[in-house]
């Protein structure tokens, strides 16, 4: 097993990190703020957040060429700010990761969230606790098993995405060439071999996951 072999197992595990740390954050702070709330929209809102769940991932890579591309006014932004265009890079892979698992991990959350006794927060509030620390001491606490869910879920999903990937990052070996990715080029050119590896390796990931958010329950 040569780096050949290692370099997409290990971009993925970095991309995937890095990407299921983007969605952690903003997944747990979208969900607290819209898991009570009540305003015209929200319905609506939420429907554009879950949509990359159902999207075929070509289409996700589609829509994030459109809006990051270096023909995109974002995309020239960023492209004037990075000093290289967004696509084909690493970062790609990470941005594309990460729009794919938002879902996951932001469904998870707001699951758990709506699942605390309001009382319970309530009471923390009259006793003086800001909201802040009702977050951090009730909130999260009572809420852990969805969000351990989500983070182990969003990563699995990270982990396995191709067609968004693909399509925006392309697959550069050593660079933005993922196990999904790597698999694919593998089975295209008749290397079984290496592509039974790569799907072993991503399949024990994957199903120690799994198993891991059913003993959650």
């Amino acid at each position: 097993m040569n780096s050949d072999f290692w370099s997409p197992i290990l971009i993925s595990l970095q991309t995937a990190a890095v990407a299921l740390f983007i969605v952690v954050i903003l997944g747990i702070l979208i969900a607290k703020s819209m898991s009570r709330s009540k305003f015209k929209g929200k319905l609506f809102l939420e429907t554009i957040l879950l949509l990359p769940l159902v999207l075929p991932p070509t289409v996700v890579g589609f829509l994030l060429i459109i809006l990051l591309g270096r023909n995109s006014i974002i995309g020239s932004i960023l492209e004037s700010f990075l000093g290289q265009p967004i696509m084909f890079t690493w970062s790609a892979a990470v941005i594309a990761a990460a729009v794919v698992a938002f879902p996951m991990m932001y469904q998870s959350a707001k699951t758990g969230f709506l699942s605390v006794d309001i009382r319970a927060e309530e009471a923390a509030r009259v006793d003086g606790a800001s909201e802040w620390k009702v977050f951090l001491s009730i909130t999260l606490p009572l809420s852990a098993k969805a969000l351990v869910a989500g983070v182990i879920l969003s990563f699995a999903r990270a982990l396995g995405e191709f067609g968004a990937t693909l399509m925006f990052a392309g697959n550069l070996p050593g660079k933005t060439q993922t196990m999904p990715t790597a698999i694919y080029v593998a089975f295209e050119s008749g290397n079984m071999e290496a592509a039974w590896l790569w799907v072993s390796v991503i399949m024990v990931i994957s199903f120690l996951m799994l198993l891991s958010t059913r003993l959650l329950n």
